[in-house]
């Protein structure tokens, strides 16, 4: 079921770390903590209990904290509104819209790392995705590909097809429904993009010395 608090809840814990991993903690958490009110009456041995192992334990406190908001300014759930949720401790611009495009199915962008790899090697976008022009760029671009029908579907999709097809390394290209005008595909250049993040320049000193002999 995609409620807003699964959907919470699973883009949490899949920050930074793969699928395959996070599924028994999503199934033991859930389990215990089915609901937002729950959580947010749980004890914090509780919460960091069931996330202990998982790793990023920033996440695990954030979390505990939102459902604690919730409870006292939105009835007990997450509210309906990009801003309000971006306002609370660990979500972001993309966890927000991604609760809200597939609890609610309203009209919003994603844009985690899969999506960003698919989006820039499909139009060939230069730059690193983390630096501020290219990510407006990139949330513009996702804005307008956005579907009338079947939002959360699409924006599952999106992230599946960075994980499973469009991968890091080694993408499988013969699978991907968007390979006939992927444009790092048709350059080869699945390799470079996205461009990786630039290294730190290195500060050079110059001094001069004078060496006095007796």
């Amino acid at each position: 079921p995609r409620s807003a608090y699964r959907v919470w809840l699973s883009e949490i814990m899949l920050q930074q770390t793969q699928v395959q991993t996070v599924i028994p903690y999503f199934e033991r958490f859930i389990t215990a903590l089915p609901d937002l009110p729950t959580l947010a009456h749980a004890s914090s041995d509780e919460v960091m209990a069931l996330w202990s192992g998982l790793g990023y334990y920033a996440r695990a406190r954030n979390l505990h904290a939102t459902a604690k908001l919730c409870v006292e300014n939105h009835n007990g759930d997450l509210p309906v509104d990009l801003d309000a949720l971006i306002a609370l401790p660990g979500i972001g611009r993309s966890t927000a819209g991604a609760i809200l495009s597939q609890a609610h199915g309203l009209p919003l962008p994603i844009l985690d790392g899969n999506v960003k790899r698919v989006l820039t090697r499909w139009r060939g976008i230069e730059g690193y995705p983390g630096t501020s022009a290219i990510e407006r760029d990139l949330w513009q671009l996702a804005q307008t590909l956005l579907p009338e029908e079947r939002l959360p579907d699409y924006t599952q999709a999106q992230m599946d097809l960075g994980a499973t097809v469009c991968t890091r390394a080694d993408p499988a290209c013969l699978l991907c429904p968007i390979t006939d005008d992927c444009i790092a595909r048709r350059d080869n250049r699945t390799a470079e993009l996205p461009t990786p993040k630039p290294g730190k320049t290195l500060a050079r000193r110059e001094c001069a010395m004078l060496v006095a002999f007796d």
